[in-house]
């Protein structure tokens, strides 16, 4: 009886140890990820296939400052932005200043907002939209990378490769059209700062939004 109670003792010091090493472990893979993605920091590099085939690294643009907006075209929260022609607008004013504007699906096949790259052309010309590039990103990778919870999302990259900005279009969190109007629009700000030598006020905010549709 004793050596099966100190067995059974053993097996649940064990048991804890492995439960503390695994949140442990947890703890610092979420820490890792949260610092990819830290603003102020360097931008994590990527390359990525656009939607006519081509590939797109973020050192491409070295010098510029960048913009990824994550989206999904069936999303509501999306459909505000591009119903009301806002992104577009904000779109063409950011390019028109030599800005990058790249456009991101990481919706997995099958899920709701997924386009190949035909679709994505088809989907860029119905709504008027004016990004550098739409990029696909099927399996998630880019996503992951930036740790982009929702559409829309919007990241930064200033033209010395550092991430200035993440988090939400607006300080408005619905899906309302009307709410444009009154809104302060985060992106616009930044851009606005950038462009005159400033540094991006607001640097983070919370990003609001459908889900990114990962596999």
């Amino acid at each position: 009886m004793a050596d099966f109670t100190f067995n059974r003792r053993t097996l649940a010091r064990a048991a804890a140890l492995m439960a503390t090493a695994a949140l442990t472990a947890g703890a610092l893979i979420a820490s890792t990820a949260n610092a990819a993605v830290e603003s102020g920091k360097a931008a994590p590099a990527f390359t990525a296939i656009d939607a006519n085939g081509k590939s797109v690294k973020l050192a491409d643009y070295k010098g510029k400052t960048v913009v990824l907006e994550w989206t999904n075209h069936e999303c509501p929260y999306v459909k505000k932005h591009y119903g009301s022609g806002n992104m577009q607008k904000l779109q063409k004013e950011a390019t028109a200043d030599g800005v990058v504007w790249l456009s991101v699906v990481s919706s997995a096949p099958g899920t709701q907002g997924y386009v190949d790259g035909p679709k994505a052309n088809a989907v860029t010309k119905e709504r008027g939209a004016s990004p550098t590039a739409v990029l696909l990103d099927p399996k998630g990778d880019l996503g992951h990378l930036y740790d982009a919870k929702t559409t829309p999302g919007m990241y930064i990259v200033d033209k010395t490769g550092t991430l200035v900005y993440q988090g939400a279009i607006d300080d408005k969190p619905t899906s309302n059209a009307a709410d444009i109007a009154v809104a302060k629009n985060y992106v616009r700000t930044a851009l606005t700062e950038i462009k005159a030598g400033k540094p991006v006020t607001t640097a983070a905010t919370k990003s609001y939004g459908c889900t990114v549709k990962y596999e």
